[in-house]
C-alpha cells in the first residue's frame, strides 16, 4: 500500500575520531556527499530527520534539526530530531520512509551523526548506559559490556559454546574491513587475538566489542513520482527500493525479559519486514547486522531465522557468514570494524547496503546481490528496527 520509495543519493564519512570536527560539520560532511550523489537539486528536499542519541549529553546541544537544517543551508523544511538509543540512524530512516509512503512528501534527507571522542572514554560510557534502565540497570552499575557479557557467558552455558566460536565474528567484521576506505579499523585479526586480548568484562575482549568513535551518513529518499518527474528513471541502476521496514520492542530491562537469550524484538521487526517485503531468510543475499558486541551476531541470526536456537556460531564456522557463503554478514566491517558511532550506525548499514546492490562494493561485493538486510539495534535489543531493500 502507498508510494513506492527509493535511496536515490548516499553519502558517509570515514569512521574514526574526529578531534578537527564539529558535530553539525560531520553531518554536514555527509548530507553534502549525499545531496552530490543524488545529483538532486537541494531545493526538491522536503524534510531532514537527524538520528542522535548522544549530543544532548556529551556535547549539550539539542534541537538538532533546526541546527543541522540551518547549517546545510535547508531552512525552512521540515526538521526534526529522532532518538532511540543505537537505533536512532534506523528510527530516522523508517520516518522519512513512511513519511514519502503516505503521500505527505516526496523527498527527504535522513542524515545520523554522532562525536562520542571529544570527552573521556567514562562519560561516554555513562552516556551510553542511558540506553538501558536507569533505575534497575544504571543504578546497579550495569554498562552495555557488563550486560552483553551476562548474555554472552549464559550463551556460552547453554549452548555449549566456547569463545573461540563467537570470536569467529569480530575476524569476520574485520577481514571485510580491510577494503572499506570508511573504516576505522582496516587490519586482519585471528581468533588467538580476540582470546588474547584484555578482557573489558569477562567473557568480553577488547576485540568483542565496538569502539567508541565519530561519524556520519546521509541518505536521499525519493518517491517513485518524482523519479519520474526528474527524470531518474533512466539511472534506476542508481536508485535502490527499499522493500519494507519494520520495528519491534521489548523491555530495557534484561532481567524482565521471558528469555534473554531470544532477542523477541529483533525476531518480530524482522519477520514483519519479511512479510511487507514478501521475502523469506532464504531470498537475503547479505545482512548488515548489528554486531556491537559478538554475542548480538550469533543471537541475531537466530532471531532472524538464519539459523535454530544456539547455532548461531555454526554458520560462522562453516564459513557461511563470509562474502561468499549462504549469509553474508557485516560486508563493510559492521560495528565492530567500520565503527558503532551509535545514532549514524543505523544509516551506515542502509548505505552499505545501497553499495551493494549498486554493485559498488568492490573488492567486499557481494555476487548478485539483489536483495539486502539491515537490522538496528537500540539498547540490548530494546528497540529494533529491520529494513529490505531490493535492487531496481
Amino acid at each position: 500500500m502507498g508510494n513506492n520509495v527509493y535511496i536515490a543519493g548516499i553519502g558517509q564519512t570515514a569512521v574514526s575520531e574526529h578531534w578537527d570536527l564539529s558535530f553539525r560539520d560531520l553531518a554536514l560532511d555527509a548530507i553534502i556527499r549525499a545531496i552530490k550523489d543524488s545529483e538532486i537539486d537541494r531545493k526538491k528536499i522536503e524534510a531532514l530527520y537527524v538520528g542522535n542519541m548522544l549530543a544532548g549529553e556529551l556535547a549539550q546541544q539539542e534541537h538538532l534539526g533546526a541546527l543541522i537544517a540551518d547549517h546545510a543551508g535547508l531552512l525552512p523544511i521540515e526538521a526534526t530530531h529522532i532518538e532511540s538509543a543505537c537505533s536512532s540512524g534506523a528510527d530516522a530512516m523508517r520516518r522519512a520512509y513512511l513519511h514519502i509512503k503516505s503521500g505527505e512528501i516526496d523527498c527527504a534527507l535522513v542524515v545520523g551523526a554522532e562525536q562520542m571522542t571529544d570527552v573521556l572514554t567514562p562519560r561516554a560510557t555513562v552516556g551510553l548506559a542511558g540506553a538501558t534502565d536507569a533505575d534497575y540497570e544504571v543504578a546497579h552499575g550495569f554498562s552495555f559490556v557488563a550486560i552483553n557479557a551476562l548474555l554472552a557467558r549464559r550463551y556460552m552455558y547453554e549452548h555449549n559454546v566456547k569463545h573461540e566460536d563467537l570470536a569467529l565474528f569480530p575476524v569476520n567484521s574485520h577481514a571485510n574491513a580491510v577494503h572499506n576506505p570508511y573504516a576505522m579499523y582496516r587490519n586482519e585479526i585471528s581468533v588467538d587475538t580476540v582470546l588474547k586480548a584484555p578482557r573489558v568484562c569477562d567473557p568480553i575482549s577488547v576485540f568483542d566489542s565496538s569502539p567508541i568513535c565519530d561519524g556520519s551518513a546521509a541518505c536521499i529518499l525519493i518517491s517513485e513520482e518524482l523519479m519520474r518527474d526528474i527524470g531518474m528513471e533512466k539511472r534506476k541502476d542508481h536508485c535502490v527500493s527499499i522493500a519494507s521496514s519494520a520495528c519491534a520492542t521489548d523491555t530495557l530491562t534484561l532481567s524482565a525479559r521471558e528469555d534473554p537469550l531470544t532477542l523477541k524484538a529483533a525476531k518480530i521487526s524482522a519477520e514483519n519486514a519479511y512479510k511487507r517485503a514478501e521475502v523469506e531468510p532464504r531470498d537475503i543475499d547479505l545482512f548488515e547486522l548489528h554486531d556491537a558486541f559478538s554475542i548480538m551476531s550469533a543471537m541475531s541470526l537466530e532471531a532472524c531465522g538464519f539459523a535454530e536456537r544456539g547455532k548461531g556460531c555454526t554458520l560462522a564456522k562453516e564459513g557461511q557468514i563470509a562474502l561468499d557463503g549462504s549469509i553474508p554478514i557485516c560486508t563493510m566491517g559492521g560495528l565492530k570494524a567500520r565503527g558503532h558511532p551509535v545514532g549514524a550506525t543505523g544509516v551506515y548499514q542502509i548505505v552499505e547496503c545501497v553499495e551493494q546492490l549498486r554493485g559498488e562494493a568492490g573488492k567486499n561485493q557481494v555476487k548478485d546481490a539483489e536483495i539486502a538486510m539491515a537490522q538496528n539495534f537500540g539498547g540490548s535489543g530494546a528497540t529494533v528496527i529491520t529494513h529490505i531493500l531490493r535492487r531496481i
